[in-house]
């Protein structure tokens, strides 16, 4: 049987884990808008035909990369928050022209640093249901495991944006959060 008193100590111990995480997500909130802005910053170069060209990414294009990214992007926070106007499928463009993408892109990656400002150590550990797109059945799951899931969902994708960048013959990018840790805005986060 475990003592009251040490279970007091593993209640802190959960407790300043959690609070880490507060801080780990506000920081790749941060990272995810800065990477955001590199890969819409190199998409700017590129002709439209390029912006447009199939080269063999999951959703073929750039420009159907960034849609689909800021797709799950809104699924995500509407599910999160109940506030939003997501689309109903994984695919769909939202956006034709790269400078409205961008301004999208802008404002959701703001929404989302808003969100993990706002988090609680409650509401990471907590649940939340959703019905996903692809398989309408009611899901419980906790926060923290599905945000994690967002960004790294972004990571994955973001990563198909620099191959594409790439055999369009553009420069390689650098997307390492290391890379982001040693800006200003992610200084703060590097210790």
């Amino acid at each position: 049987m475990t003592s009251p008193l040490a279970m007091q100590s593993r209640a802190r111990m959960l407790q300043r884990e959690t609070i880490t995480m507060l801080d780990h997500f506000r920081m790749f909130a941060d990272y995810n808008a800065w990477a955001n802005r590199l890969v819409y910053g190199a998409a700017a170069q590129l002709s439209d035909a390029e912006f447009h060209e199939n080269k063999g990414a999951f959703f073929g294009s750039l420009h159907a990369t960034l849609n689909h990214i800021l797709c799950a992007d809104r699924i995500w926070l509407k599910r999160f928050t109940g506030e939003g106007d997501p689309p109903t499928a994984l695919d769909t463009i939202l956006y034709d022209d790269l400078a409205a993408l961008a301004a999208a892109r802008t404002r959701e990656d703001a929404r989302l640093i808003t969100f993990t400002a706002a988090l609680t150590p409650d509401a990471i550990s907590g649940t939340f249901t959703y019905t996903p797109i692809t398989n309408p059945i009611e899901i419980t799951q906790k926060l923290g495991p599905c945000l994690t899931h967002v960004f790294n969902h972004q990571t994955h994708h973001r990563g198909q944006c620099h191959m594409t960048l790439t055999a369009l013959g553009r420069p390689s990018l650098g997307l390492d959060m290391a890379y982001f840790l040693r800006t200003a805005e992610g200084r703060g986060y590097a210790g």
